[in-house]
């Protein structure tokens, strides 16, 4: 049950989620639609090449606005029906996967209708459903599946697909304008699927009898009257765009900029069919690190499991949240922050006030799939960002168990069991650090002035017990850094320094939380090695 208080706050939240939910409001003021059925949310995914980040964020996205929809009208019901448009036909062999010889044999063909070049499935669409399903009930999204496939062969689109040949011409009139002379010549918004070779055809095509799903084409030379029901067609996939929100009543869904005017039209054609288009968001795209879109086809962004591998699920959803407008880079040099944003965003979450809460991301994550929002106010004793320090000295053989065991220098009750939230940051470091940081690290050499610093620095180090508090550590570290006679311009010219001959990075940790993490004594022997690479004064 959703209280006043929230559904109040939830009605003037500047949180995107709720702006966008407030669209929906106006389309049902009291919450409901009239037919009595549930508000219907849907996302789509084309199956041609494996699912990526760029995929899960239109369902978690859609799952944010859905959940601020229930809160806006006191729990209104809901649907998300994730659709898998699997009946289109395979236009290209997408560059991440094997055989690609059997695929481009297959060429054409619908792709639920190709084998899984993997080996694990019944089909290439198959698979790739199975991937972004398993992907979604991981992170416990609920949502109905649908797979364009099943709803095609079982004839359950029939009856819109005999109204798509009803208003056959009025669909043309809104399509031929929007494409060039020559691909007028062949376009038809109804694509057969060939009685010879399986091939989802692209062909002029004659209504023959609207009533009976009836149409005459020329496939290999021959005149063919052929039905559209049952699965022997599909349509041209902004024509399928409309016909879904129609058939299956879709009121709310989102797309990337780069589809802005394949809405217009799709939306057109749904009026034209006796529908609506629904409410949605335009977003912006994900770009890999050269700034490029990312693609299902040429696998240039980072997979789910690669993010897994070196984030967090919390902190994909972290990443995700802000600004659907702007365009976000995608890479794995912005995991380590999204990890500590997210537990740094969930700290703060408890001790908020209720409109405060409505403006954290994680108040939004925790309840897309937990009304209670369990775990709000927790924390965990220490950063990704010093974590990737620790195991970046360690290096690339590092094991959790020594980073385990330099935590005891830091955490009380330092045990993956007390702390399992902690244990998985130690797993995801680890492989962070092995893949992507130790293969490139070069710790350069101290300059004069620099070396100098040092120097001092480990003489106070040898000074102090081994019980000094990461705050001693850092006021000593910061006074050094202050002395004249060591000539830097600022503090940040000596925590550079600091972190580029000692830790081999440009960015680093507070100094003092990191040497009370790794230990003095193994803090000054880092000072020693580099302090080697360089004369002595």
């Amino acid at each position: 049950m959703i209280d006043d208080a929230l559904t109040e706050a939830a009605r003037v939240s500047k949180a995107w989620p709720f702006e966008e939910a407030r669209k929906l409001l106006k389309r049902y003021p009291d919450g409901r639609r009239p037919d009595g059925q549930p508000v219907v949310f849907e996302t789509g995914y084309g199956p041609s090449g494996l699912p990526h980040i760029g995929t899960f964020q239109e369902v978690l996205r859609t799952t944010l606005v859905r959940r601020a929809f229930e809160a806006l009208t006191g729990g209104a019901p809901t649907r998300l029906i994730a659709f898998s448009d699997d009946m289109d036909g395979l236009r290209k062999v997408p560059d991440n996967v094997p055989n690609k010889e059997m695929l481009t044999r297959h060429l054409g063909l619908p792709l639920s209708r190709i084998p899984d070049p993997f080996g694990t499935n019944d089909s290439f669409a198959g698979r790739n459903n199975a991937m972004l399903r398993a992907f979604l009930d991981r992170f416990g999204f609920e949502y109905e599946f649908a797979a364009g496939s099943d709803r095609y062969n079982s004839g359950a689109f029939d009856a819109e697909l005999k109204n798509v040949l009803r208003n056959y011409d009025a669909i043309m009139d809104i399509m031929l304008p929007t494409l060039r002379e020559e691909r007028r010549r062949t376009y038809s918004p109804v694509l057969p699927v060939s009685a010879l070779n399986g091939v989802v055809l692209q062909v002029p095509v004659e209504v023959v009898d609207a009533d009976a799903g009836m149409i005459r084409f020329e496939d290999a030379g021959r005149t063919v009257e052929q039905s559209i029901l049952g699965g022997r067609a599909k349509l041209q996939w902004k024509v399928d765009w409309a016909m879904r929100w129609v058939a299956l009543g879709v009121d709310y869904e989102m797309y990337g900029k780069d589809l802005t005017d394949s809405g217009v039209q799709s939306g057109k054609i749904a009026q034209v069919l006796g529908g609506r288009k629904p409410e949605g968001l335009i977003y912006e795209l994900f770009l890999d690190a050269n700034g490029e879109k990312i693609s299902k086809s040429k696998g240039n962004g980072l997979t789910i499991d690669e993010w897994l591998t070196y984030g967090t699920e919390e902190s994909l959803g972290l990443y995700i949240f802000p600004n659907p407008k702007s365009a976000k880079s995608l890479h794995p040099g912005v995991i380590p922050r999204a990890v500590d944003d997210y537990w740094q965003f969930r700290g703060a979450l408890a001790e908020q006030p209720l409109d405060k809460q409505l403006g954290n991301p994680v108040w939004h994550l925790l309840g897309a799939t937990d009304p209670a929002r369990t775990g709000a106010g927790d924390t965990v004793p220490v950063t990704y960002a010093l974590l990737l320090n620790l195991v970046g000295v360690l290096g690339a053989g590092a094991t959790r168990e020594q980073v385990w065991s330099y935590l005891e220098n830091y955490v009380p009750d330092a045990d993956p069991a007390a702390h399992p939230e902690l244990d998985k940051l130690v797993t995801t470091a680890l492989a962070y650090n092995r893949d992507l940081v130790a293969p490139g690290l070069h710790r350069r050499a101290p300059s004069e002035n620099e070396a100098a610093a040092l120097r001092e620095l480990d003489a106070q180090l040898a000074k102090l017990g081994s019980d000094a508090s990461a705050e001693e550590l850092q006021t000593m570290v910061y006074e050094i850094g202050k002395r004249e006679e060591f000539g830097f311009t600022s503090l940040r010219d000596w925590f550079q320094a600091l972190y580029r001959t000692l830790l081999g990075s440009d960015q680093g940790p507070r100094m003092g939380s990191f040497i009370a993490l790794y230990g003095v004594d193994n803090t000054r022997r880092l000072i020693a090695e580099a302090l080697a690479q360089t004369s002595p004064a």
